[in-house]
C-alpha cells in the first residue's frame, strides 16, 4: 500500500481580471442569488485557459483546471512549467495560503512553505523572534523551537544579525534564515518555490542537500519548484510539467525535464528551420539587425545539417558585419546541453588564432577536426562577438542543434568537455 502524504483532487483556482472592485457587484449578487435557491455558480461554467500571451474573450481565466495527484511520504516532488503555467498559484492553495475554487486537497502532516521572500517573517521582528513566531505558527512548542534554534542559526549563517529586526536583512539573508526555519521545525510536508535562486551558490548547495536529507534520511516530504532544471534532476525522483493551468504530464523525473525542455518552442521549431542555416535576426530579438553576427551554417562532413555525428568533421561557419574595421576579432561560443549547463566554452584567443580581418564584413568558420559530444539530444550555443576593446554581440541561443551517435566510428569520444580544448579545432 502507498503511503499517501497529500492528495489533490480536482482542484481549480479562478480569478476575474481587470481592477479589483470595478464591476463585481452584478456578480456577487446573481452568485449570491444562485446560492440561495441551491444552484451552480454560474461563473464556473465561463472562463478561459490560463494562456497569458493571448488575449482571451472572458472576463474570467482558470488560473489552474482540473488539477490531481498524489505525493507520497518521503518524496521529492519536482513541479516545472514556463512562466504563467499556474505552479505558484497551486503552491498557495497547497500552502492554505488561498483556498481552490472547486476541489479539494487531502493533508497528513503539518506544512511548512516558502513561497516567496519573506514568507511568514514579521519585519519588525528579529530573527531569533521569527523563528520563534514561526515555530508556534507549525503547533511547535518553545521546548521543542529552543532544541532547534541553534541548527537553525548556524545553518543560515546569519549569527551576526539574528538579534536584529529582518526588515533590514538583504534578500538573500531572508531567504537563508526562512529556509532553515522552514526546514529545521520538522514539517511533515515542506514547500519550496523558486525562492532559493535568491541565495548563492553556496547556499543553495547547502539548501538541496538538506532537501535530500529530510527527505531520504527522516522520511518528509518535499515539493519543489525551479527554473533550475539542473537542480531539479539532481534532487526529484518524480515530477509534474504544467502547461496554461493543467497538469501536462506526471512521471518519473528524467522523463519530466526531457518532455519540458523539448516542448520548449525553439526546440519544437529546430526541425522546422532550414536545415544547417540560423538567421540570427529572425530566431534572436537584436537590437541592432544589421551589426554583429548575422547568421550561422552548420556542417557535418561537408554536408549543411542540424544534425551533427559523433566522432565527424564539423564546421560552425558564422557571417558578420561592423561598421568599424578590426584588426583582430574576437569570436566566442558556449554550448549548452538541454539542462542549460555549459559543456565547452571556447574562443579564438584560447586556441591561439589569430584573426587579421580587415575587412566590415566577413566570415570566422570554427572547426572541429573529430567533434567530440555524444548525447543524442538538443544543444543551444551563445555566441559572443568583439574585438580586443569592444564588445559587438553577445547572442544567448543564437542557434542549434542535434548530436547523433555515429555507429562506425570506433575511437575513444569524450562525454564531456568542461576541462577539455583539443589543440585540432581550429578558427580562420
Amino acid at each position: 500500500m502507498k503511503d499517501i502524504i497529500l492528495k489533490a483532487e480536482n482542484i481549480s483556482k479562478q480569478y476575474r481580471l481587470g481592477q479589483v472592485g470595478t464591476g463585481t457587484l452584478s456578480h456577487d449578487l446573481n452568485r449570491w442569488w444562485h446560492q440561495v435557491r441551491g444552484k451552480e455558480d454560474p461563473y464556473l461554467k465561463i472562463g478561459d485557459t490560463n494562456d497569458r500571451s493571448t488575449k482571451g474573450e472572458s472576463d474570467y481565466v482558470w488560473a489552474l483546471q482540473d488539477i490531481n495527484f498524489e505525493v507520497e511520504r518521503g518524496e521529492i516532488l519536482g513541479i516545472i512549467g514556463k512562466n504563467g503555467a499556474g505552479k505558484s498559484t497551486l503552491l498557495k492553495i497547497l500552502s492554505r495560503v488561498t483556498a481552490p475554487t472547486t476541489g479539494s486537497i487531502k493533508f497528513g502532516g503539518r506544512v511548512a512553505s516558502l513561497l516567496e521572500v519573506g514568507t511568514g517573517f514579521n519585519g519588525e521582528m528579529t530573527g531569533r523572534e521569527n523563528i520563534y513566531l514561526n515555530g508556534a505558527i507549525l503547533g511547535m512548542t518553545k521546548k521543542e523551537i529552543d532544541s532547534k534554534i541553534d541548527e537553525i542559526i548556524d545553518f543560515s549563517g546569519c549569527e551576526r544579525y539574528i538579534d536584529t529586526p529582518v526588515k533590514r536583512y538583504s534578500s538573500g539573508m531572508y531567504v537563508r534564515l526562512a529556509f532553515a526555519v522552514a526546514a529545521f521545525l520538522e514539517p511533515e510536508i515542506l514547500i519550496v518555490d523558486e525562492v532559493l535562486a535568491v541565495g548563492d551558490a553556496e547556499f543553495q548547495k547547502k539548501a538541496i542537500g538538506k532537501m535530500q536529507d529530510i527527505s531520504r534520511g527522516q522520511g518528509r516530504t518535499v515539493l519543489f519548484v525551479s527554473h533550475n532544471m539542473a537542480a531539479v534532476k539532481s534532487l526529484c525522483t518524480r515530477g509534474i510539467v504544467m502547461e496554461n493551468g493543467k497538469v501536462k504530464l506526471i512521471g518519473a523525473i528524467d522523463e519530466i525535464v526531457d518532455y519540458y525542455l523539448n516542448s520548449n518552442q525553439v526546440y519544437k521549431d529546430l526541425n522546422l528551420l532550414k536545415p544547417g542555416f540560423f538567421d540570427i535576426n529572425e530566431n534572436v530579438n537584436k537590437k541592432n539587425k544589421n551589426e554583429g553576427i548575422l547568421n550561422v551554417e552548420i556542417y557535418c562532413n561537408g554536408q549543411r545539417t542540424n544534425s551533427l555525428l559523433t566522432g565527424k568533421n564539423v564546421e560552425f561557419k558564422f557571417s558578420y558585419s561592423t561598421k568599424v574595421k578590426y584588426e583582430e576579432p574576437v569570436l566566442g561560443i558556449v554550448i549548452k546541453d538541454i539542462d542549460e549547463i555549459p559543456i565547452l566554452g571556447l574562443n579564438n584567443r584560447n586556441t591561439g588564432d589569430s584573426l587579421k580581418h580587415k575587412n566590415e564584413d566577413g566570415n570566422i568558420t570554427i572547426i572541429f577536426p573529430v567533434f567530440r559530444l555524444i548525447k543524442s539530444k538538443s544543444y543551444s550555443v551563445d555566441v559572443y562577438f568583439g574585438d580586443k576593446e569592444n564588445n559587438i554581440d553577445t547572442i544567448l541561443d543564437a542557434f542549434y542543434f542535434n548530436v547523433l551517435p555515429a555507429l562506425d566510428d570506433r575511437k575513444p569520444i569524450q562525454e564531456k568537455l568542461n576541462y577539455y580544448y583539443d589543440s585540432e579545432i581550429k578558427f580562420y
